[in-house]
């Protein structure tokens, strides 16, 4: 039975949920039925379904053709639907080649390959030659090293100003803006900065008046105009482009070659005063703040303003972007490493907004027995019903070690080809199964949401969708009762912090998705083996964004 205490702990749980404007509680989803290829009606609706794709999606047409063909390969239907497929992908690449569109071309490319259709395309393209002509003219990527004086450097440097016109407060009118800074990456006037810098400007639900300027170190007094050539909200990171010359431009650095303890300096305009130069060491280099894997903690002194410039070391060289301080916490300030970078400018080169890829999945970096370090590849603990790694016929159990010809020792390594990639995108994994096989499979890499865990939540059973929201693998033994076991908790999980472990049993009371999708709260009732089994009410919190989505 449960306590007093322990009801008045719930009670509070539940109203700070229900009272922070949230959307959607306590449900069961139509989950996702895998195509039954033994039998024929079924094989037939899923042609049906993938030649409706043709004309507007025909990579994802490709991909799930493929699919049903080597399922069922004596299938004429099966064989025409993707010879149908394989010709409209075919036909888009032509088209991108002749208007010099190399970036959908490559995309198109490797879809192809990974499909098992190159030797279909009549071209004298490689996906090498394909990849330097689509990064070819990237602004940031091709310059060379020479030494700068530090004068110079911070002549590279500018402020980012977002003029936001008037903001009324108790009848007056104020001036209103955000400031930031940057800096150049070429000569033609590229700048680097952060995405929540310029956000107004991108925002399609922002209505207010805005317009983006830079003000250059060696002149502060003079607004040039500017424009926000691409973004992504996921990295936090803005290409702007002005047109004037340079007065100096930054080399990108490789901060592999960084370590806990090295000398950094953050150059920007804290709280609007340019030109200011401030020096620390790398505090550490693996916090995890990002979906992508983890950026630099460092102990240089960073204010507001100091956002989108850049962390150099000593020979000049960019190593990161500053991205955030910690208010009230001198010293506790994070900046982006220099790779995410490197990775995302073809993209942010392009125009608008990135857009990550995915495959709708959940897993962690499985080490080899007896060994502290030695990683075997990425882990599969869960997959998103319907999503693409489960209509690949990638299971939880699964280990994936490869990516596109290239090995995944870490679910670091997968994120880190994800950023080298465009949604839209066929890729060839490496799967080791649970029984010891292993396979190539084709996955198309989707969209990913802004919200991955509120995918799993709406389109799996609420039971089921706690293993990746909470980290816990449930098996149900009271349908009526929503009651069940502990058969698993994930190390580091929410609920591992939260003292759940194997064989427990519990009550799931209610999950809570914050409106804006970030967050979920789930409130149980168990009997903990850690409180000695006696009846506890449990109420605890999980992102619903994390590294270990995929």
């Amino acid at each position: 039975m449960m306590n007093n205490m322990s009801r008045k702990f719930l009670f509070i749980f539940l109203l700070v949920f229900l009272f922070s404007a949230c959307i959607t509680s306590n449900h069961e989803n139509e989950v996702f039925v895998p195509v039954d290829y033994t039998e024929e009606d079924a094989v037939n609706d899923e042609i049906e379904s993938v030649r409706a794709l043709i004309s507007d999606y025909p990579v994802k047409a490709l991909w799930r053709s493929l699919l049903v063909r080597n399922n069922v390969p004596l299938n004429e239907k099966a064989v025409s639907l993707f010879n149908e497929a394989q010709a409209a992908v075919i036909e888009k690449f032509d088209a991108a080649v002749k208007d010099s569109d190399y970036m959908t071309a490559l995309r198109l490319y490797k879809s192809l390959s990974a499909a098992e259709c190159r030797e279909k395309i009549v071209s004298n393209h490689t996906e090498a030659s394909l990849e330097t002509l689509a990064y070819k003219n990237v602004p940031g990527l091709s310059s060379s090293w020479k030494k700068q004086s530090v004068q110079n450097l911070i002549n590279g440097t500018v402020t980012v100003f977002v003029d936001k016109g008037l903001k009324i407060e108790r009848g007056m009118g104020y001036a209103d803006g955000v400031l930031g800074s940057g800096f150049f990456i070429s000569e033609d006037g590229y700048i680097i900065t952060n995405h929540h810098v310029i956000n107004d400007l991108v925002d399609k639900k922002y209505e207010g008046f805005s317009r983006l300027y830079i003000k250059l170190a060696e002149d502060p007094d003079t607004k040039i105009p500017a424009k926000v050539v691409g973004y992504d909200s996921a990295l936090d990171l803005a290409l702007l482009k002005c047109e004037i010359k340079a007065p100096s431009v930054f080399t990108l650095g490789s901060s592999a070659d960084l370590n806990a303890g090295d000398r950094v300096y953050a150059i920007g305009s804290p709280l609007g005063l340019e030109k200011t130069l401030t020096s620390g060491i790398i505090s550490s280099t693996d916090r995890q703040l990002f979906m992508a894997g983890p950026v630099f903690q460092i102990d240089a002194a960073v204010n507001s303003g100091n956002s989108g410039g850049p962390l150099i070391d000593e020979n000049g060289k960019v190593q990161a972007v500053v991205f955030a301080g910690v208010q009230n916490y001198q010293g506790l300030n994070f900046a982006i490493p220099v790779e995410y970078l490197r990775y995302e400018l073809p993209f942010l080169y392009a125009g608008g907004e990135r857009e990550h890829p995915w495959i709708g999945a959940y897993g962690k970096t499985k080490r080899l027995a007896g060994s502290g370090k030695t990683n075997e590849g990425l882990e599969v603990f869960y997959v998103l019903p319907g999503g693409s790694a489960s209509r690949s016929g990638i299971e939880a159990g699964d280990l994936i070690t490869g990516f596109d010809g290239k090995t995944v020792s870490s679910v670091y390594d997968f994120h880190r080809y994800l950023m080298m990639c465009q949604s839209g995108t066929v890729v060839s994994c490496n799967v080791k199964k649970a029984d010891g096989t292993e396979k190539n499979v084709a996955v198309y890499l989707e969209r990913r949401p802004d919200s991955p865990g509120y995918e799993f939540y709406i389109h799996d059973r609420i039971a089921d969708s706690m293993l990746p929201l909470a980290g816990m693998k449930l098996t149900q033994v009271s349908a009526a009762k929503k009651e069940y076991i502990i058969e698993s908790v994930v190390k580091g999980s929410a609920a591992d912090d939260a003292g759940f472990s194997e064989n427990d049993t519990l009550k799931l009371i209610d999950v809570q998705i914050a409106e804006d999708k970030s967050a979920a709260g789930i409130a149980v009732y168990a009997k903990l083996r850690k409180k000695g089994y006696l009846d506890v009410s449990i109420g605890f919190t999980t992102s619903l964004d994390s590294t270990y989505y995929f």
